[in-house]
């Protein structure tokens, strides 16, 4: 799989980005890659809003770095509900790709980890027969996905939150059902490491 990926030494973390996506008019790649020039995590919940942003404006060969925000942050013993957006801002009109991800649910999974010093647990909240494939129909598997989750947080803490994307996990290796990435496998196709303060 040919991916198109941004690389950016961050203090606490990198990015790298790429999407996946069928492109039957062209035999080799099977995956084309796909520009992704924002992603944003949102977490709603205990009466705020805290949104988690990386951009790219000018891709991986342009001269600026990418900027990465997060919004604030988070209260202790609350449960957020997790949203991620991926989206390519270079064309008009802009492109989803949480679409690509969606009909390709049975070849996607996001992992969500903490470091000890931050006190949070992640729950995936969606699976892939919630989303339909290209041809229109249902996925009939329970796998999860990870376009949506909860975090729930217990005590004060800063550390470091990691998002990683992989396509074409092995979704039946022991533990990946369960968020745990090590027998997964697969090619990463994102990989954002935030730092983050529960407070």
């Amino acid at each position: 799989m040919n991916t198109r990926k941004f690389l950016s030494i961050l203090t606490v973390g990198s990015i790298l980005f790429a999407s996946c996506s069928n492109d039957d008019d062209d035999p080799a790649p099977i995956n084309e890659g796909e520009l992704i020039t924002k992603m944003t995590i949102s977490l709603v919940g205990g009466g705020q809003t805290i949104n988690m942003i990386v951009v790219d404006e000018d891709g991986a060969d342009g001269p600026s770095a990418p900027k990465v925000t997060v919004s604030g942050d988070l209260s202790v013993n609350t449960t957020y509900n997790g949203t991620i957006e991926l989206l390519n801002e270079s064309v008009n009109p802009v492109e989803a790709i949480n679409e690509e991800i969606e009909a390709e649910a049975d070849e996607h999974q996001f992992f969500y980890t903490a470091n000890s010093s931050l006190k949070i647990a992640t729950t995936y909240t969606d699976k892939e027969s919630d989303y339909k494939k290209e041809d229109g129909t249902t996925f009939t598997s329970v796998n999860p996905v990870g376009l949506k989750f909860t975090v729930t947080t217990t005590d004060a803490g800063t550390g470091a939150f990691t998002v990683i994307l992989r396509h074409k996990p092995n979704k039946s290796a022991t533990g990946v059902a369960n968020g745990d990435i090590t027998n997964a496998g697969g090619n990463t196709d994102i990989d954002q490491t935030f730092n983050i303060t529960v407070k």
